[in-house]
């Protein structure tokens, strides 16, 4: 037996003042905007070094980030993850990632591009991750090839337009990774483009045509293929991470692919989320243990009792619970503080406890998902590094030991 891998995975929040939720976002409002404040941002980003060299120290498998964009209001400031990996690449041992890039907002040849440049990068101890995207503001800005790009999961048109710009560009990124070269005729990109005609007039194409990858070039000179270059270190391509609340497609399209999902749900359900994955993956000739290839995501708090437990909610994740998540998921319940510090506990992704208390909620939840990885988010600058640093030291070194996991076999691709 073995014990789960974990991740860190930072959302980077520029750090309001204040006790409680509705004091921090009072600041907010009065020092607006405070995701332009500089100052600020630059110390967080140089922070982000020291604490992804302390994770790593403390033997993570990895760290991450996300791509969120044009949050103004302090809020997920994090709009280049692979800036971000390129930089921790030469400070850290560990694996580093993003979950991650949302596709539907991204040119899939510069993805490719990318990701396999930061797998040599690490040396093959990179993660990558692909996400859909809810939040419109950036999404249908950065998207605008399409005029759906952010939705929820409710089966809508736009929902189900999303997710095949999605799967379309997530494949095309495997195409690139894997094949020689590449020709697509998509229903939202081409290559090359136009696809009909191919790419005509390039003056380099009989350079291309003998000394380039064969197929590219035809009988007329016209492009007809791509060769996206380099590609990964990783063969066939490096582990891809995929967030995953609840949407079956999303389960069964990460089990095709071999994909890790990420499940940003809580117990309830997500066991259910575990057999499917299993048996889905069997359909495509891949053969997984129950948790194997499978992660399991949550907030997680360190605290001597359940009154530090309060204090660090109402402190570190009210505000951006109540005044940021909240307007995208209507079910989560509003009323005073306390209403939604319970709210918070009783979604099943913040836990918090004594050290024995948490080792007994894991092992719950391991009794049923014992995931092959955990991640772990904070929402960091809001809580001061070294709290949060303590919090993960107590938690890799006391409360990952007591947890189990079959040494798996790695699948065959």
């Amino acid at each position: 037996m073995g014990t789960p891998k974990v991740i860190l995975q930072l959302y980077p929040v520029i750090p309001a003042e204040g006790e409680t939720a509705d004091e921090q976002f009072k600041w907010r409002q009065d020092n607006r905007p405070v995701g332009n404040d500089m100052e600020k941002y630059h110390e967080i980003l140089h922070e982000w070094t020291d604490v992804v060299k302390e994770a790593d120290k403390m033997g993570v498998w990895g760290v991450s980030t996300i791509e969120h964009h044009f949050h103004s209001e302090g809020y997920e400031v994090g709009p280049n993850p692979g800036i971000l990996n390129a930089h921790w690449a030469g400070q850290v041992d560990c694996h580093v990632g993003a979950l991650g890039y949302v596709m539907a907002t991204q040119d899939p040849v510069r993805v490719a591009e990318e990701t396999a440049i930061l797998d040599h990068l690490t040396k093959g101890k990179y993660f990558c991750g692909f996400a859909r995207g809810y939040q419109s503001r950036w999404a249908n800005v950065l998207g605008q090839f399409s005029e759906t790009n952010a939705t929820l999961s409710d089966g809508s048109a736009g929902d189900l337009k999303n997710r095949d710009i999605f799967e379309e560009r997530v494949e095309m990124v495997l195409d690139f990774w894997q094949k020689e070269s590449v020709e697509v005729k998509g229903d939202y990109y081409e290559v090359p483009y136009p696809h009909g005609t191919g790419v005509e007039g390039y003056p380099a194409a009989e350079t291309a045509r003998l000394a380039g990858t064969p197929g590219e070039v035809d009988a007329q000179g016209r492009i007809r293929k791509v060769s996206v270059v380099p590609k990964p270190y990783q063969k066939p391509y490096p582990p891809c991470f995929v967030a995953a609340m609840k949407s079956l497609e999303t389960i069964s399209f990460c089990a095709k692919h071999g994909f890790i999902p990420s499940y940003f749900m809580g117990d309830q359900g997500m066991t259910e989320c575990f057999d499917l994955y299993v048996e889905a993956a069997a359909k495509y000739g891949r053969s997984y243990k129950r948790g194997q290839n499978q992660c399991v995501v949550r907030w997680n708090h360190v605290t001597k009792d359940e009154a530090e437990f309060n204090r660090k909610l109402l402190a570190y994740d009210l505000d951006i619970y109540t005044n940021f998540y909240g307007p995208f998921f209507p079910q989560l319940p509003t009323g005073d503080e306390a209403t939604r510090i319970q709210s918070i506990k009783e979604s099943g992704l913040f836990l918090g406890g004594t050290v024995d208390e948490l080792i007994k909620t894991w092992q719950g939840t391991y009794a049923n998902a014992p995931a092959e990885y955990i991640m772990l988010i904070f929402h960091w600058a809001q809580q001061p590094k070294d709290d949060m640093l303590e919090e993960l030291d107590t938690f890799i070194n006391k409360v990952v030991p007591e947890l189990e996991v079959p040494d798996y076999a790695i699948a065959a691709e």
